[in-house]
């Protein structure tokens, strides 16, 4: 009814749009909170944000990590022209309409392009430093990211500009990357290597280029040149204000438009006509009209803020009212579900009674059996009891050692209690079962199933757990007696209450008795075989069924190991030590230790733990998302189809390491194994294999390996 419920209140189709860009700077922050303010006037749309951060590798993983989400539509601005185009087609072919916004891709299979016109961009910036220079001068230009489409369309526009004026030279085309830090060491360098030389203006493709080579031109304490960018963006560190202050003597506004590319992803979903091209509009900011364009930047930005802001409160409300209607829908369910018990209570005491009947008759016909078995019980029943008395009162019996006399006392027991039962069906009268009586035959007949708690000796907090699920009492003593001085011992009275046990505790291994109430041996063996969260752990069957068929069927339901009564001690404790090493082998998947010493142990985690279908399933996804520096133990639990509870029980039982720590130790393997056999850097290295920060992984491999990591390079 809830799902009913659920459904009716949200009837409109859901739309998940994903994200990805290049990298993070201030232009696309600003896109994102306009395609987030956009968001809010489209209930039926969730938005998915990821950054390549200028690396081509990481942007296919992210573009196909999106895909494997289910994503309905991609919006993606190509780090460069061609490497990424792969991922793009991928998308594509699988029926979800593609946006290439701002960059451009060398594939064709996009459904719709937005972005500016990069080519005129650099051209109208050529004619404007051409005039500002009057036709002469000696110009510097730093490129953005070398193979990204602006950076490409914003050089051959601006060259063909300046060619129509032979008084200006292109002393130097330097390629940065789209960042100031780059754009200052490129500079620098050209600088100390061109001492002396002139230069008039310096235009960087972007406002943040432009910015970094002014700061080289600075530390150089010589006349500072003009310099020109590209971007515009409002706000404390935008081009307009930089232009207003005289650090940039022009730039030219590179538009966002997050709301526009919203509306054109939200067409496409719906079905609405829609443009293949959209070219947006884009303009010069110099210092005559860097003053208006701040005043309406701020203007605008104050007007989002004041839209954020009224959609929370809009947001709280319809929660409240949501709130409200599910209690009211709740109450009306309430209400039905009382008048239902009602009527079920009344039907169920119905049957109870005529139940009642019906099993007073059957006690009685079982009475009359029970008497007649238990006259052929008594002849063999007296041939035990007497000559187990005189055994007793034998020297050898009373001078045996505390263990014989504890078997010797449970077969004493046993013979007394069937005696007593034999006795107590013999004196019942046919038809004369009363409340009392069937309570006194119950308790003699069966062995009740109470809770147990764990079993512990003094031993080691890592010695193996075995649970033992038995009804007969005294077989749990006697094999907890056999056990308790090696193993931690866990009890459980039949199938049903050993699977509870087995969930809550995740034993190391499983005794089981086949012939069982509630739930047998072998059912038993199944549930535990077919449950994610057990399967892995070993079961032994031990019954006194000995024949093929019987261990066939053992076999045929996930048994490890089948034994059967009577048995030898020394046997069972040698088939629970082997099955118990056999599940040690798989305590270590990713060794951090160097590959040298790997090499030289008999067994390794690469040959082990594919014998685990389970932890070579967690393997292969902890590998293949490596690289999300946002993978979490939720993450992987739903991919295992786990809660993250049970996620944590079973890897710990298996391994004995947390999932955290597992996907610790796998990031660190791999980037020790990079450091060792790449030249990549390691902040590269760190990124690649799913740090958040170089800081925060040179602190982890120097608490794993003992030095940081540029120690490990090859000498």
């Amino acid at each position: 009814m809830l799902s009913i419920l659920a459904s009716c209140s949200h009837n409109e189709k859901k739309y998940k749009i994903g994200v990805s860009q290049c990298s993070e700077d201030i232009w696309r922050n600003k896109q994102n909170s306009e395609l987030m303010i956009g968001a809010y006037f489209h209930d039926n749309v969730d938005l998915c944000f990821v950054a390549a951060y200028d690396s081509d590798e990481r942007q296919i993983q992210q573009i196909d990590s999106l895909i494997d989400q289910g994503i309905d539509l991609l919006i993606v601005a190509p780090n460069q022209v061609s490497t990424i185009s792969s991922a793009i087609d991928r998308a594509y072919d699988k029926g979800i309409p593609v946006i290439v916004f701002e960059r451009k891709t060398s594939s064709k299979k996009y459904t719709a392009y937005m972005g500016a016109d990069n080519y005129e961009m650099g051209r109208l910036m050529g004619e404007y430093i051409a005039s500002r220079l009057n036709g002469r001068g000696k110009i510097m230009e730093v490129m953005g990211l070398k193979g990204s489409s602006p950076a490409i369309e914003r050089h051959d526009g601006f060259v063909s500009a300046i060619a129509q004026h032979p008084g200006i030279e292109v002393v130097s085309t330097l390629q940065g990357d789209w960042t100031e830090p780059t754009a200052y060491s490129i500079v620098k360098q050209w600088l100390d290597a061109n001492d002396g030389a002139d230069v008039d203006l310096v235009f960087g493709m972007n406002d943040r280029s432009a910015m970094g080579a002014r700061k080289a031109f600075s530390e150089k304490g010589k006349a500072l040149p003009l310099f020109c960018g590209i971007d515009g963006l409002p706000g404390e560190d935008g081009g307009i204000r930089l232009v207003r202050d005289s650090l940039l003597e022009a730039s030219y506004i590179y538009p966002t438009h997050g709301d526009q590319l919203l509306q054109l992803a939200v067409d496409i979903l719906e079905g609405k006509p829609y443009k293949k091209e959209t070219k947006l509009m884009s303009a010069l900011v110099t210092h005559d009209n860097a003053r208006v364009l701040m005043l309406e930047s701020d203007e605008v930005i104050r007007q989002s803020q004041n839209i954020e802001r009224l959609h929370e409160k809009a947001s709280g409300y319809m929660r409240e009212l949501s709130d409200q209607r599910t209690i009211s829908w709740l109450a009306m369910v309430v209400i039905a579900l009382l008048l239902t018990s009602l009527l079920a209570i009344y039907m169920y005491f119905l049957q109870r009674a005529r139940l009642h009947d019906e099993r007073r008759q059957m006690e009685r016909e079982q009475l009359d059996f029970y008497t007649q078995v238990s006259h052929e019980l008594r002849t063999p029943l007296t041939l035990i009891e007497g000559p187990l008395e005189q055994l007793a009162a034998t020297p050898e019996i009373q001078n045996a050692s505390d263990e014989t006399n504890g078997i010797f006392a449970i077969v004493r027991r046993n013979t007394r209690h069937l005696t007593k039962l034999i006795s107590k069906l013999l004196d019942a009268q046919v038809g004369a079962t009363s409340a009392t009586d069937g309570d006194e035959i119950d308790a003699l007949t069966v062995n009740r199933p109470v809770d147990t708690v764990p079993s512990i000796d003094d031993l080691d907090e890592n010695a193996s757990t075995v649970l033992i699920v038995d009804d007969n009492a005294d077989i749990r003593a006697y094999l907890t007696s056999i056990l308790k001085g090696k193993y931690k011992v866990l009890e459980a009275c039949d199938g049903q209450h050993g699977e509870i046990v087995a969930q809550e505790q995740v034993p190391d291994i499983i005794v089981s008795d086949v012939m069982m109430p509630n739930t047998n041996g072998l059912e038993f063996c199944q549930r535990v075989k077919t449950n994610i969260i057990t399967c892995h752990i070993p079961v032994i069957l031990l019954t006194a069924r000995a024949l093929n068929k019987h261990q066939i069927e053992g076999y045929e339901s996930g048994a490890d190991a089948y034994i059967t009564k009577p048995f030898s001690s020394d046997l069972l404790l040698a088939r629970i030590a082997n099955l118990l090493q056999s599940r040690h082998q798989l305590k270590d998947l990713w060794s951090t230790k160097p590959a040298a010493e790997v090499a030289k142990e008999p067994s390794s985690a690469a040959t082990d733990y594919v014998a685990d279908p389970f932890i070579e399933r967690f393997k292969t996804i902890v590998e293949s998302q490596m690289g999300n520096s946002e993978l979490s133990v939720e993450d992987l639990s739903r991919e295992m189809g786990l809660s993250r509870v049970q996620m944590y029980r079973k890897v710990k039982a298996i391994t004995g390491s947390t999932p955290v720590d597992l996907l610790r130790k796998a990031r660190l393997q791999a980037a020790h194994q990079l450091l060792t056999s790449t030249d990549m850097t390691v902040s590269e290295i760190a990124y690649k294999v799913g740090f958040a920060s170089p800081s925060y992984f040179t602190k982890c491999y120097k608490d794993e390996y003992g030095k940081v990591p540029g120690e490990s390079r090859k000498k």
